[in-house]
């Protein structure tokens, strides 16, 4: 951990702390590091959460059999450089990796918790797009909807839609992936 000057005037109250991924492989429990900033993924996420978070799982594996080195991973740290590192509900990556997901991945979904949500819809937004992930979905389990965003050619994310029970078509280099919104749902 480093401590970063924020002010001229010299201060307790004008250090800000600043973690790297050295520091985030000690710690216990949930977190995310966001520009050198920890962010506590407690409590555990409830069970509506979890549930369409495993269907989401369900249906993408399900879709992308034939997709050559697509991978579905759900929770797992996506590290972005040494001060940032996520973890997405759900994720596909096309892409070589190893064990660890260091390169951007095509797909994400975040499943929104009332802890978490205006995180996933400013920082981790800005932070997917600027990192060039294809498609961010922002899944809203109370108002069973599925905002999916598409990355443009200039960079910037537009909304192709709100899904509740359709279905879209994500384009991931040579695959069609047809995703059932309405399979993810808790009845």
């Amino acid at each position: 951990m480093k401590f970063l000057n924020k002010g001229a005037v010299m201060g307790a109250l004008d250090y800000q702390e600043f973690y790297t991924v050295e520091d985030y492989k000690n710690w216990a429990g949930e977190w995310e590091l966001i520009f050198g900033k920890a962010y506590s993924m407690s409590p555990s996420p409830m069970v509506t959460h979890q549930f369409v978070s495993s269907n989401i799982i369900h249906e993408l594996k399900n879709k992308v059999q034939e997709c050559k080195n697509c991978l579905v991973l759900n929770e797992i740290d996506y590290q972005i450089s040494d001060e940032t590192i996520l973890k997405p509900d759900v994720l596909l990556i096309c892409k070589e990796i190893d064990e660890k997901v260091n390169k951007t991945p095509e797909i994400i979904f975040e499943v929104l918790s009332p802890s978490t949500a205006r995180r996933d819809e400013t920082i981790k937004f800005e932070i997917y797009q600027k990192e060039g992930v294809l498609y961010y979905i922002l899944v809203n389990t109370q108002e069973r909807v599925a905002k999916v965003y598409k990355l443009l050619e200039d960079g910037r994310f537009v909304k192709q839609g709100d899904f509740e029970n359709e279905s879209f078509t994500f384009k991931v280099n040579e695959c069609a992936i047809e995703f059932d919104f309405s399979t993810i749902w808790r009845r």
